[in-house]
């Protein structure tokens, strides 16, 4: 059995990867990931369009290095209790 990497996006993975854009393009650690990121913001407002199988993997590796590295604005919080 070999494995073949996940390439066809459902839309729904789509729009969720393009919710972490914003963010990737703001806390990217270089140029290159900020500029890609406001790239694709740019690109997905035109009707009809996908991304590319290598913009797809693109996307899912910075939205997975964004979590990874704690992208998390705010840091620690405290909750409310009532």
């Amino acid at each position: 059995m070999t494995y073949q990497p996940r390439t066809i996006a459902k839309s729904d993975e789509i729009e969720r990867l393009l919710h972490y854009m914003p963010t990737v393009a703001r806390l990217a650690e270089n140029d290159w990931a900020a500029n890609f990121a406001r790239s694709i913001l740019c690109q997905c407002n035109r009707r009809g369009w996908r991304p590319s199988p290598k913009q797809l993997s693109v996307m899912r590796s910075l939205v997975s290095d964004l979590f990874a590295h704690g992208g998390d604005e705010g840091g620690d919080f405290d909750l409310i209790e009532s």
